[in-house]
């Protein structure tokens, strides 16, 4: 669709109680504030990647959930709807929603864990923001995992049928956002010389926001920062 400043309630095709939330999503600090909230989603019936309305409806989300939601807001806000896609290698991809002030980035970031949460406005790149996450992005053999980023997708250019109120997921988005050109963060040599974490850094970093259900418990653990 057309690269509509502000995203009106007809627009997004939302009622008016799902905008009306929205709309009182006034600040990135608010829009943060809602996604800590929301429970995470630890997937129970499967793999999900469920549209801005079902998270709406269903008060749980992950990480790529999290971040439609939050570029949705903003979008209602008049920023653009910004998604960043960060790269693991052995590990699970993790994606926020960007937003800018007094030009320089941070980030909205719906995560279990306690490394891969929001960041403040204060990155003069994306390079600058995506390694703020490089050393708290581990996986679980305590090898750190982080090696590219991606260049910000702006979600304007997918008709709002296929990321806000679809009701059967929104898987496209997941292959658009791999598509997208990513940028290296470290080298070889660089990689070579990486140190896994150490003990007290381990037990800091098992720490969760929400405890998994029991029967998803394995699973949900080994997918801690969704």
């Amino acid at each position: 669709m057309a690269r509509i400043r502000v995203a009106r309630c007809r627009d997004l095709g939302l009622t008016r109680g799902e905008y009306a939330l929205l709309r009182r999503l006034d600040s990135p600090e608010k829009i943060q504030e809602f996604l800590y909230g929301l429970t995470q989603n630890f997937e129970p019936k499967g793999d999900t990647c469920n549209s801005v309305r079902v998270v709406l409806r269903d008060r749980r989300a992950h990480c790529i959930e999290g971040a439609m939601l939050a570029a949705c807001a903003l979008w209602v806000h008049g920023e653009p709807p910004l998604l960043l896609d960060l790269q693991a290698v052995h590990d699970y991809d993790h994606v926020v929603a960007l937003f800018r002030r007094r030009g320089c980035w941070g980030a909205i970031s719906k995560t279990n864990g306690i490394g891969l949460r929001w960041r403040d406005p204060i990155y003069h790149s994306l390079r600058e923001l995506a390694m703020s996450y490089f050393h708290e992005y581990y996986n679980k053999r305590d090898h750190k995992t982080l090696r590219t980023f991606s260049r910000p997708f702006d979600m304007r250019r997918l008709d709002p049928k296929d990321w806000v109120t679809a009701e059967d997921g929104t898987w496209d988005l997941i292959d658009i956002l791999e598509a997208q050109p990513h940028y290296r963060l470290v080298n070889g040599a660089q990689v070579r010389s990486l140190t896994r974490r150490d003990p007290f850094e381990r037990t800091v970093g098992n720490l969760l926001q929400y405890r998994p259900p029991r029967k998803a418990r394995g699973r949900a653990d080994s997918r801690r920062k969704r």
